[in-house]
């Protein structure tokens, strides 16, 4: 199946699913069959294989699944296996938290730089990295080539920023802005990340009833 037609829903399930192979792995754990995975992860065993054989499939009939080699067939579907340089901007509260406390590496990037507009900032380190100025964005994304960028900075900067990122040649946003940056821009991949709306939604699961952990 190409890639480009596989559901949004099925990606979204591959992070998931390669974080349950892990720690079946670290727990001992040789092969799998979908039915037991289903029951760990609360999807239908169905689910889980119309899911893998978007991929080409993994299982064998009768056998199940071998967890080692689907954990990395999933982390190289991911892309996992590689680094992928990504920049930050916005030192504020949540871009320093992300720069201290996120896993990049862990996760297929390598965060290579942090930039922020405040000359107060300037020159304090978060996670080994100096926090420059974000005028020197494009002399830095010259000489270092990131791929992508993770934007911590209000919606009124975004639009402006954004535009200087792609001209750059950055190609991919973990976007914790509100600023859509789909409707200005095609060929880019975009993560957005609404912390609000995900607590909104908690709010409707509490007021509901509804507690559904797939996903």
């Amino acid at each position: 199946m190409a890639k480009s037609s596989i559901s949004n829903s099925v990606i979204r399930r591959l992070p998931r699913y390669y974080r349950f192979l892990k720690d079946l792995e670290n727990n001992g754990y040789v092969r799998i069959s979908s039915r037991e995975l289903s029951e760990k992860m609360g999807l239908t065993a169905s689910q889980i294989r119309q899911d893998f054989n978007c991929f080409g499939g993994f299982g064998q009939q009768g056998y199940g699944y071998k967890v080692s080699d689907l954990k990395e067939g999933i982390k190289k579907i991911l892309g996992l296996d590689r680094l992928n340089p990504i920049i930050l901007i916005g030192a504020g509260n949540l871009g320093c938290a992300i720069a201290a406390h996120i896993d990049f590496r862990s996760k297929g990037f390598e965060l290579i730089g942090i930039f922020d507009a405040d000359e107060s900032k300037h020159g304090q380190e978060i996670g080994g990295l100096t926090i420059q100025d974000a005028a020197g964005i494009e002399k830095f994304c010259s000489e270092n080539k990131p791929s992508a960028a993770v934007l911590c900075i209000p919606k009124t900067a975004a639009e402006k920023t954004v535009d200087r990122l792609i001209n750059c040649g950055i190609k991919a946003f973990w976007n914790f802005t509100h600023y859509d940056l789909f409707m200005d821009h095609e060929g880019i991949a975009v993560e957005n990340v609404h912390l609000g709306d995900s607590l909104t939604t908690l709010s409707y699961r509490i007021n509901s009833g509804v507690n559904d952990r797939r996903i």
